[in-house]
């Protein structure tokens, strides 16, 4: 089975690849990382290319359109913290939307985005990985077993609290460091720590809960 993953950068794209590697339990599936594009020579830069309007021009292009020649499934990743700069209010009537909510209204977004007609005819094929707000969010049960392993703000400061400890780094904000991604997210490629943690966090497991509706792999 081939995957194509359309992320936000290229963190992103270490996380849901070591993910895909425990729900699938095979180190084995081919992932083909088609925006942001990557050099496989040089995973150990810090640049996090890609950003979200790079990926809102991707999901436009006929080069999207044309990936669903080569892969049998796409994950589409993308973070809800910038969501209203690109037209999805976290709130109604001054209430905040709840996860489910708010990555229903960035999918549908999403799905204007692609084109409703084309989305009919691959939404077989589409899969969302929409994190509530930020994917580090989607890390913070691995080192935290209080109600901070269910965060949705602030995400990437409270895991650097307990990265300063445990693994003696921090994540800078503003150049994310591939490898340390690398090694934290990991732990998901392990099936049972997956199992273990993805429904601590609301937009984590809505995106699991999507994969088991196509593939019922657990």
């Amino acid at each position: 089975m081939t995957i194509g993953l359309v992320t936000e950068g290229i963190t992103d794209q270490e996380i849901i690849s070591n993910i895909l590697y425990g729900y699938f339990n095979d180190d084995d599936i081919l992932i083909n990382e088609l925006q942001p594009l990557r050099d496989e020579t040089d995973k150990s830069k810090a640049e996090n290319i890609g950003g979200w309007g790079n990926l809102i021009e991707y999901c436009k292009s006929e080069v999207f359109k044309k990936s669903f020649q080569i892969i049998d499934i796409l994950i589409l990743q993308v973070d809800t913290d910038i969501c209203e700069e690109y037209g999805v209010p976290k709130k109604e009537a001054g209430i905040d939307l709840t996860p489910e909510q708010l990555v229903e209204k960035v999918k549908l977004k999403f799905i204007d985005i692609i084109g409703e007609d084309f989305y009919k005819n691959f939404s077989d094929k589409i899969i969302f990985a929409i994190s509530v707000h930020s994917i580090e969010c989607w890390l913070l049960p691995i080192y935290y077993t209080d109600n901070k392993k269910s965060k949705m703000v602030n995400c990437l400061g409270t895991l650097n609290s307990k990265l300063n400890i445990v693994e003696g780094f921090t994540i800078d904000e503003n150049n994310k460091n591939f490898t340390y991604y690398e090694k934290i997210s990991k732990i998901y490629s392990k099936r049972k720590k997956l199992i273990l943690y993805y429904k601590l966090n609301p937009s984590f497991k809505i995106f699991i809960d999507d994969l088991e509706n196509l593939f019922n792999a657990f």
